[in-house]
């Protein structure tokens, strides 16, 4: 059913009790449909959102598969998100945001502070998916300076250094204000269990173990 690479859409729906329209940022898109986070909240779960993706060739797959979703074909670190959200009537909290680029080039940690000058005064999001890619080196310290950012404007990390086969690569956020933080403190605590020594992070936890009520 879940269509995320490590369910995060699993997350996002779980967190969110299953909510109905919905809207999302989804940076790092990518296919439309096949590993993608958000396809399965706007085609069964009637969300909308906004689909930032740098490669060009996607487009038309995304005006066939995601009709409903805005389609923005550009540099993710340039982008005026402030203009953007405005433009296109956003509300103020989002439900969910994907930052899902490339750590070798810095692009992923320029796209977060770009956010958090741009509109992080102002925007929430309820959930987060960021990628910090740690297992393929600690370029421009992105996951503990994104960590910094993310505290810094309220989010709580759920979990942290989500692995696949031993390899951490991702932190799943929540905004306190916006998701019930009773059942998010509780899943917190009945996952703590499941973490494994790493040995580059020093703990992880593979999304294949995370537990929901």
């Amino acid at each position: 059913m879940y269509l995320g690479q490590a369910n995060q859409d699993r997350f996002v729906l779980n967190v969110l009790k299953e909510k109905k329209n919905g809207y999302f940022l989804e940076i790092g898109s990518n296919h439309p449909i096949n590993i993608n986070n958000s396809y399965l909240l706007e085609t069964n779960y009637e969300w909308k959102g906004i689909m930032v993706e740098f490669c060009p060739h996607f487009l038309p797959l995304y005006i066939e598969h995601r009709p409903n979703s805005i389609h923005v074909i550009n540099d993710a670190t340039i982008i005026d998100y402030k203009n953007l959200f405005e433009t296109n009537n956003m509300p103020l909290s989002f439900d969910y945001l994907q930052i899902d680029l490339e750590v070798s080039n810095e692009s992923t940690l320029n796209t977060l502070k770009k956010l958090d000058t741009d509109v992080l005064d102002t925007y929430k999001f309820a959930t987060v998916t960021f990628e910090h890619d740690i297992y393929v080196g600690d370029c421009y310290n992105t996951r503990l300076s994104s960590r910094d950012i993310f505290k810094r404007r309220g989010y709580v990390c759920v979990f942290e250094d989500i692995s696949n086969d031993g390899c951490p690569y991702e932190d799943w956020y929540v905004h306190p204000d916006l998701v019930d933080m009773n059942y998010v403190n509780n899943l917190i605590e009945i996952n703590r269990t499941n973490y494994v020594d790493n040995p580059l992070t020093g703990k992880s936890i593979s999304w294949k173990n995370i537990q929901y009520e």
